[in-house]
């Protein structure tokens, strides 16, 4: 007996694809693409991540700079600004940025990264650090890593909290069908631990305003 939720449209190359990645698991385990379907068999299919070409042309995009020294730079991030190249956002992003108002940049495994240790989601604004040399990217990353740097953030949530302070705790991931967009895993079966501590700073009729302490560091999680 099958169930049918939805029909999908999926090339014979995807699924190839898929199986190569080891993303078709039956029952708990990959199977390779010729695997025969069997009665009461439990299917799940992960599409590898979709690849995009990054365009690292350095852009005259304005920058609002806190501080500068040679090893490293601290900019105000406006909300609206993409931080890096990503799916649906191959240029125009903060990196372009740093490429022409500073040049080369320190990077360790990917280049469209460079000089990034850490990120901010693209309608968030806030203070972010660059790292200019090597020697500076890899001291950052360990204070981040080692979680040393206290990160907090102000936002303005609809609906009332009962608690005036908690904690929120989940798992956060690319959503299977849009890998455009994160979305939360309740039972924690995929994603990534994400911690977040609030305490409630101002209460409206319909808003709340509260202060956000990041434990974990994961895109969209705020």
């Amino acid at each position: 007996k099958f169930i049918i939720s939805k029909t999908l449209h999926v090339s014979r190359n995807k699924i190839k694809q898929a199986a190569e990645a080891k993303c078709i698991i039956v029952n708990g385990s990959p199977v390779k693409q010729n695997y025969k379907v069997r009665p009461l068999d439990k299917i799940v299919l992960y599409f590898p991540k979709s690849r995009h070409v990054a365009d690292l042309t350095p852009e005259d995009i304005p920058l609002d700079i806190l501080y500068e020294d040679k090893d490293l730079l601290v900019i105000n991030k406006p909300a609206g600004l993409v931080v890096h190249s990503g799916i649906g956002n191959t240029n125009g992003t903060l990196v372009n940025a740093l490429l022409f108002h500073i040049g080369k940049l320190a990077y360790k495994d990917d280049e469209t990264r460079a000089g990034l240790v850490h990120r901010l989601d693209k309608d968030t604004s806030g203070v972010m650090v660059v790292a200019k040399t090597t020697a500076a990217l890899t001291h950052l990353s360990k204070q981040f890593f080692d979680r040393t740097i206290q990160r907090k953030y102000n936002a303005l949530v609809w609906g009332d909290f009962e608690e005036d302070e908690g904690r929120i705790e989940g798992h956060i991931g690319r959503d299977k069908r849009n890998q455009k967009i994160n979305t939360v895993y309740p039972r924690g079966d995929f994603g990534k631990h994400a911690v977040t501590h609030y305490k409630v700073l101002e209460r409206f009729s319909y808003l709340s305003l509260v202060e956000c302490k990041l434990e974990t560091g994961r895109t969209h999680k705020i």
